[in-house]
């Protein structure tokens, strides 16, 4: 199980690129959402506080996306130039199996055409109970199969305190697992994850696991910063 932490910020990216332990270093922007996106040049920026001899990658979020296939690929392709080598899409707006499938197809087509390395993330929303549109969480393998894309990822939309497994079942969370595997995908889980869900993290056993708030000071992922030392209880605690 590799780990990946979210800085908002080149200062919290020089504290996560410290930690060999962090497999991702994940440049977000919490202010514009779940899955809000940074400014390209700071994503350049934190890709080149990553030692070239290290084996950490720099992954790049470019939003919730509304159903906008478009915008949503030159967004991809912007992270892609930027440096990201891992890029993940909130598919927020997208109502139907089908309109996902197309707007994380062009994405796909968008970044592979420049760099067929750089991996592509299809993320919904356990919380979609909450949202007006967005696929369901079984339904997301498939979209990112049918889509090429590499990694499928839940998360949680609203950041109000509730977490991934508020929403969703250890069952529920092993089925999206099962399901992904066996359509060769990797599988990636997030969603204000807290201490006491590492338990049942570590009995589904994803591929990824994504924090932030859980490793930012007072449990803060807008205003807190992200601390060395939450990063290394974190994983000791994954891997006791």
């Amino acid at each position: 199980m590799k780990l990946l932490v979210s800085p908002k910020s080149l200062e919290e990216a020089k504290v996560v690129v410290k930690h060999e332990e962090v497999d991702f270093i994940d440049c977000k922007n919490p202010r514009e959402g779940s899955l809000g996106a940074n400014f390209p040049w700071i994503i350049n920026q934190m890709k080149n506080l990553i030692q070239i001899n290290s084996s950490q990658l720099l992954s790049a979020t470019i939003g919730d996306f509304p159903n906008l296939p478009g915008t949503a690929s030159l967004a991809a392709l912007g992270a892609a130039v930027a440096g990201a080598d891992i890029i993940k899409i909130g598919l927020k707006g997208p109502s139907t199996e089908n309109e996902c499938i197309f707007l994380m197809d062009k994405v796909v087509k968008a970044v592979k055409d420049y760099n067929k390395n750089i991996k592509i993330v299809a993320a919904g929303y356990a919380d979609k109970i909450r949202m007006k549109s967005s696929p369901d969480f079984l339904s997301l393998p498939v979209i990112a199969a049918k889509s090429g894309a590499d990694i499928v990822m839940l998360d949680t939309y609203i950041k109000d305190g509730k977490g991934l497994f508020d929403f969703l079942t250890i069952e529920q969370l092993k089925l999206f697992r099962d399901t992904a595997k066996e359509l060769n995908l990797e599988v990636a889980l997030a969603g204000n994850l807290r201490k006491d869900s590492l338990p049942q993290i570590k009995e589904i056993w994803p591929d990824i696991i994504g924090v932030r708030s859980l490793v930012c000071e007072g449990y803060d992922r807008i205003n807190g910063m992200i601390k060395g030392n939450l990063i290394e209880e974190l994983k000791a605690e994954l891997y006791r």
